[in-house]
């Protein structure tokens, strides 16, 4: 187990985002891996991140298990599989900061664009479709796989259908929820599930499990009316981030 209190002064902040993340401020996760890559590798991070959101996805799971889109699991779970293995195979060839810069890139460009709609007044439900979400659910499960970056695709593909606010944080968290599982036999195959890093996750668990719960609680104070609009700034502001995080680490690998 981690002792170094400075590894602490990052975690913490990240678990707590990561919590806030599953209860329905979805976006503000992106933050958490980086604060806690300021004190240990990133490849450390990672492994010690994944059992403590695997546990955030138990109380988001039961948070929302009464609202969800049946549809739309039954296309994105199937197909965020072939993303996993893709991302599993391909991990030592594709970079971690292109993944984050494309990420960063289209997030801006489709957070930018829904605000514009949202601020215009042009409001309507997107049928999307069947082949559209097979496409966004494997490259969730890739960009999980390779950055724990999968909301971007899947936020890309559910958003413009409108669900209601509870429906899509359950959809959302019965999602992520298979995708992490499924990320586990990946992730033990690379050996990062030592005894240290599981020690770390554990001792993490209980404000994992609290910030969860206390974020559910807060989206649930926010109107249905601004949700989208509050979902739509956050995605812009991961943009943000992913764009400069893999644009500056481009740089440097030339």
């Amino acid at each position: 187990m981690i002792i170094d209190p400075l590894f602490y002064l990052a975690a913490v902040p990240a678990v707590i985002l990561l919590g806030f993340s599953k209860g329905g401020f979805s976006g503000v996760s992106v933050l958490a891996v980086p604060l806690m890559t300021l004190v240990v590798s990133p490849v450390q991070a990672a492994s010690i991140t994944l059992p403590i959101l695997i546990v955030q996805d138990v109380v988001s799971v039961w948070v929302f298990r009464r609202a969800w889109d049946g549809r739309s699991l039954a296309i994105l779970i199937p197909s965020s599989i072939i993303g996993i293995v893709l991302g599993y195979l391909l991990a030592a060839r594709v970079s971690a900061a292109a993944v984050e810069l494309a990420l960063g890139l289209i997030s801006l460009v489709f957070g930018g664009r829904q605000l514009w709609i949202t601020w215009r007044g042009v409001i309507r439900e997107h049928k999307s479709s069947d082949v559209a979400g097979v496409a966004w659910g494997a490259t969730a499960g890739f960009t999980s796989q390779i950055a724990h970056a999968g909301a971007v695709p899947f936020q890309i593909y559910i958003l413009p259908k409108r669900l209601d606010r509870d429906a899509l944080i359950g959809t959302s968290a019965i999602s992520f929820a298979a995708m992490n599982w499924m990320k586990v036999p990946a992730y033990a195959a690379l050996g990062q599930f030592t005894r240290a890093n599981m020690a770390t996750s554990v001792a993490l668990f209980p404000l994992a499990i609290v910030s969860t719960v206390v974020g559910a609680k807060l989206i649930r104070r926010v109107s249905p009316d601004r949700f989208y609009t509050l979902i739509y700034v956050l995605l812009v502001l991961t943009g943000v981030k992913l764009t400069w995080a893999g644009g500056t680490a481009s740089i440097r690998a030339l």
